[in-house]
């Protein structure tokens, strides 16, 4: 090839446009794509006097785009590369812990006797399966050291329903009437006051101190002023802040004085799982986050699996269906006489179940119990090798999470956002950004038991290396990043407030 014909070559290849740079392929909607409605797959013949009868005639007139089957494939795999994931990369969530799912687990639910069974069929059928949500529930019941529990509600917030329905129940059933108010904590998750709320409660809202904890003189004081109107309180224990409720038997005891229902939002029970019984802190009623302790698939609001366990004041009222052996067979209780009903047709979500029960049994035990203890261990390793380098909300030692902000940074003009996303671009998710809402700037950071010493320090490395990078006055490529994502700094504000949700753009 000569040197004109190479100038030209060139010339030619640097105006073209190139689907993708690196091996990064960019990923256009398949309507977008310019093979779009070209004629791909079998040649049939075309049939003289056929006539369409595949449905409504507006049907026919779809514009659904055409391609070949190496152009869906290849553009559905590229998609899939873009996802972070729990098995591609530490998800250092704090208070939505995403811990990684052991593919035991995985292999027991597709066993063909768990995963081919039909919600229908006759109980005498699936003994196997009624014998698993049996174990399950005696397995809450001896961790939470509470005497029943409902594995029907589909994910951790439907459980907060759950809970907090029982209460009202109960109050119902025991006084004629549902009291008016339920104490949350400034730090709750959000999910809490909107539990309340849609159980028909009123909110009173309790201060955390400085010191990250609940505040035991205000909850006095709330308890002074509305006495008997109060139907409960929800609690997380280890809070939001990483601590242990140090005040939670004096705040469980005021709570009983005025026959009120001590609820226990079990977020972080992966905290304190194996090693004390909520039970034996005056706890009355908690939900579970099958994800979050038991390693199964984040439900996301649901599809998932979040089972409650109540004390035996508040079993009465206990969702339905559970499991129960009786006679010398395994059979669900679908109706009892004070139930707050069904949250979830058949036996809810089983196949979490499964996971659920396939990772305590792994672990036993004592296993459980040491994997509470190395994600605690893992929290407060991060919490000291960050604490010269970022501003820590709360002295003293974390639980299963460590809570930073960023105060250090500010002055430089570099935010909790500009720090996430810089992690974003040295190939880490980001933590936990601006909860809990009681610390400004909050940098929530959980690493939970199922991450390597390696990663928790290259992670650690990569945080110390962007507080440093804003010490010398890199601040104009903090604020830059990411840069090598698909997809840059987004207007996520906008995208939280005008979502659009469909392929293309609605006309005014």
């Amino acid at each position: 090839m000569n040197n004109k014909i190479i100038k030209e070559e060139t010339k030619k290849t640097n105006t073209m446009e190139f689907e993708g740079r690196g091996l990064n392929f960019k990923v256009e909607l398949l309507n977008q794509r310019k093979l779009c409605n070209t004629i791909s797959g079998v040649d049939i013949q075309e049939v003289d006097d056929f006539v369409l009868n595949t449905g409504l005639s507006e049907r026919e007139d779809l514009d659904i785009p055409t391609h070949s089957e190496p152009e869906v494939i290849r553009h559905f795999t590229r998609l899939s590369q873009k996802n972070y994931s729990i098995d591609t990369g530490f998800y250092p969530l704090g208070s939505c812990t995403m811990k990684y799912n052991p593919r035991v687990n995985e292999l027991v639910a597709r066993l063909p006797g768990f995963s081919n069974i039909h919600p229908l069929q006759d109980e005498s059928t699936v003994q196997g399966a009624l014998e698993l949500m049996y174990e399950l529930q005696n397995w809450l019941k001896e961790l939470s050291g509470l005497d029943a529990v409902s594995l029907n509600p589909a994910a951790g917030a439907h459980g907060e329903y759950a809970g907090i329905r029982t209460i009202k129940q109960a109050h119902l059933k025991k006084e004629n009437t549902p009291r008016k108010y339920i104490i949350i904590p400034d730090s709750a998750h959000g999910t809490n006051p909107a539990t309340a709320v849609s159980c028909g409660y009123d909110i009173i809202m309790a201060k955390t101190t400085n010191e990250g904890y609940c505040d035991l003189a205000e909850i006095e004081e709330i308890i002074l002023k509305h006495g008997k109107e109060i139907a409960g309180i929800m609690l997380t224990n280890p809070n939001t802040s990483g601590k242990f409720e140090k005040d939670i038997i004096k705040i469980a005891d005021l709570i009983h004085s005025i026959g009120a229902y001590f609820y226990c939002d079990g977020a972080n029970f992966n905290a304190i799982v194996g090693n004390i019984k909520p039970a034996d802190l005056g706890i009355d009623v908690m939900h579970f986050n099958l994800h979050k302790t038991f390693s199964t698939p984040h439900g996301g609001g649901g599809p998932g699996c979040g089972p409650i366990a109540v004390c035996n004041k508040l079993k009465p009222y206990l969702p339905v269906p559970f499991a129960d052996f009786k006679n010398g067979k395994y059979e669900l209780i679908r109706e009892t006489n004070d139930t707050i009903g069904q949250l979830k047709n058949f036996y809810g979500q089983f196949a979490l179940m499964v996971r659920a029960l396939s990772y305590m049994l792994s672990n036993g035990k004592n296993g459980l119990s040491q994997v509470s203890k190395d994600a605690v261990l893992s929290a407060n390793y991060i919490q000291k090798s960050l604490e010269e380098h970022y501003h820590l909300a709360y002295s003293g030692h974390c639980m299963h999470e460590c809570l930073f902000t960023d105060k250090k940074q500010k002055a430089s003009g570099i935010t909790t956002v500009d720090i996430a996303k810089s992690l974003v671009e040295y190939g880490f998710h980001p933590m936990t950004m601006y909860f809990p809402l009681t610390v400004s700037g909050a940098m929530l950071i959980e690493p939970t038991e199922t991450e390597t010493k390696e990663t928790i320090d290259k992670f650690i490395e990569t945080l110390i290396f962007i507080a440093d990078k804003v010490e010398h006055g890199d601040i104009e490529e903090i604020k830059s990043f990411p840069i090598s994502t698909p997809k840059r700094r987004l207007n996520e504000t906008e995208a939280a407030r005008n979502p659009i949700l469909t392929w293309y753009q609605i006309p005014n």
